[in-house]
């Protein structure tokens, strides 16, 4: 079971206990899990009976317990535990080794589309959101990518310029809006407007890719550093060449393993570098919902360098050395590294910004 396959789980124990009567709350439209603090136990952890207690009007232990319960009758949890003020421990079946797996073969099978929203029926799905950019460069990228982030996470987007945008922007860096001038929000519809500090320079000469990461990595509220030193540089301090470099040497390995003999395939991955990747993958899809909760395109883009900066060192240990045969373990391995490349690059996608195969 992975985080996502989990935090839906989480989520559907509370409408059962709604249903049953044995809480009186509105169901969550998500239900957040993360892996357990200091003090916790288990394989996951979530605060949910905290967020609902006073809501619900019961203690924050009495709605753990409730939730423990319908939680303990699904198949693939082994244990459920309450700890702290009310934050509820999950361990799975098989352990974090096969949790690890899972998400892996998740990942894999999933492609571009995993953490993001799929139509379960929650009230997500009805939301519908406008999007009101200032007429400035800045302001419109990011206003195309929190459309973008927006309609990951299930909503119904539209998106207008305060004034007729430059033709550049749209054609360099791909960033076009619905409409532009007077308003043209539905009824019923929740107007961000999307204002971040201008960009200080014209970007265009950066071209799409280093342009729209120029805008968009730092804080909205933050200045955006307009040149091509570090955003055209091929080497580490560049935090695009970092993401997009670790991306391509996913992709390397995936063709030099097939040179070898043998695919990916998920399983038990040790090591400490390993844990750091996995528990950066299994957090990707809060990410995608913060950014898009906080109209925050910076929080993605900070995570994928994260994502990055964790998968390169142990890209080294992927493959077979000298005459070491392929093993159960080169292809978990392997696969672990693909499910990385896999988030990098759905991440840049939804940042608008190609993720090569070849670098």
């Amino acid at each position: 079971m992975t985080p996502v396959e989990l935090s839906r789980t989480v989520r559907r124990a509370v409408r059962r206990a709604v249903d049953s009567g044995e809480l009186s709350v509105a169901v969550p439209e998500r239900v957040v899990v993360t892996p357990p603090r200091p003090g916790g136990c288990g394989d996951y952890a979530s605060n949910v009976a905290l967020q609902l207690a006073r809501p619900a009007g019961q203690p924050a232990l009495r709605v753990a317990e409730v939730l423990c319960g319908h939680l303990l009758r699904v198949e693939g949890i082994r244990e459920v535990s309450v700890t702290g003020p009310g934050f509820i421990n999950i361990s799975l079946r098989g352990g974090s080794d096969a949790g690890a797996a899972g998400l892996v073969d998740r990942i894999l099978r999933s492609g571009a589309a995993y953490g993001r929203a799929e139509a379960d029926g929650s009230p997500s799905q009805s939301r519908v959101v406008h999007l009101r950019a200032a007429c400035e460069v800045r302001a419109v990228v990011v206003a195309d990518v929190l459309a973008r982030l927006l309609r990951a996470q299930g909503a119904a987007v539209s998106t207008s310029c305060a004034g007729e945008p430059s033709a550049a922007w749209g054609d360099v860096f791909g960033a076009r809006l619905d409409s532009h001038g007077a308003s043209t929000a539905p009824p019923r519809t929740d107007t961000v407007t999307v204002r971040p500090l201008p960009a200080p320079a014209d970007p265009l000469p950066l071209g799409r890719d280093a342009g729209r990461w120029a805008l968009l990595s730092p804080a909205g509220h933050d200045r955006a550093r307009i040149s091509a030193d570090p955003h055209l540089v091929q080497r580490e301090s560049n935090p695009l060449f970092r993401v997009r470099y670790a991306h391509a040497r996913t992709r390397a390995l995936t063709r030099n393993a097939a040179d070898l003999g043998f695919h990916a395939e998920p399983g038990a991955v040790g090591g400490a570098q390993a844990e750091v990747v996995v528990g950066l993958l299994a957090d990707y899809p809060r990410i995608l919902g913060r950014a898009a909760e906080l109209r925050a395109p910076d929080v993605l883009a900070r995570h994928l360098v994260g994502v990055a900066d964790a998968v390169t060192p142990f890209l080294a240990g992927v493959l077979p050395v000298g005459e070491e045969k392929p093993s159960a373990a080169h292809r978990a391995r392997l696969a672990l590294a693909e499910a990385a490349g896999t988030v990098l690059a759905g991440g840049l996608s939804l940042l608008g910004i190609d993720a090569p195969d070849h670098l």
